[in-house]
C-alpha cells in the first residue's frame, strides 16, 4: 500500500475515532450526572436513564474498538491499546438496580468516572496521532 494512501486512511480512521469518542464522552458525562443524582436518592427511574446512557456509550466504545483495530491494520501496529471496555456492567448493573443503595450508587458513579477518564485520555491520544499524521502528509 502506498504511503500517502496509508496516511490518508489513517487520518480518516482517526477522525472517525474522535467522533465516536466524543459520542461516548457525552453519554458517559450524562450517565455520571445521573449517577450523582442517584447518589442523592434518585431511585429506579434515574437508574434506568443512567443505564440507558451507559448502554449508548458501550455501543460507541464497541465501534471505537473496531476502528482501533482498523487503524492498527492500516498503520501496521501503532502503539495504542486495542481493546477498550467500559468499567461498568455485569454484576455492578444488577446490584445498582437490585440493591439501589448509596454504597452501590457511589461505586457505580466512580466506575463511570473512571471510564470517562479513559475515554478522554484515548481521545487526547487520537488528537496527537492525527496531528502527527497530518504533519507527515
Amino acid at each position: 500500500m502506498n504511503n500517502e494512501l496509508q496516511i490518508n486512511q489513517a487520518i480518516t480512521l482517526t477522525d472517525q475515532l474522535i467522533a465516536e469518542l466524543d459520542q461516548a464522552e457525552r453519554q458517559l458525562s450524562s450517565a455520571r450526572n445521573w449517577g450523582f443524582l442517584d447518589v442523592l436518592g434518585g431511585g429506579f427511574i434515574v437508574d434506568l436513564i443512567k443505564h440507558s446512557k451507559l448502554s449508548n456509550a458501550k455501543v460507541s466504545m464497541d465501534r471505537v474498538n473496531y476502528l482501533l483495530q482498523e487503524l492498527k491494520r492500516v498503520l501496521g501496529g501503532i502503539s495504542m491499546p486495542g481493546d477498550y471496555s467500559m468499567n461498568v456492567g455485569g454484576i455492578a448493573t444488577f446490584a445498582d438496580f437490585f440493591f439501589d443503595s448509596g454504597i452501590v450508587d457511589v461505586y457505580m458513579t466512580a466506575k463511570i468516572m473512571s471510564s470517562l477518564n479513559e475515554v478522554r485520555n484515548l481521545k487526547n491520544r487520537c488528537y496527537e496521532l492525527r496531528s502527527r499524521l497530518s504533519s507527515v502528509r
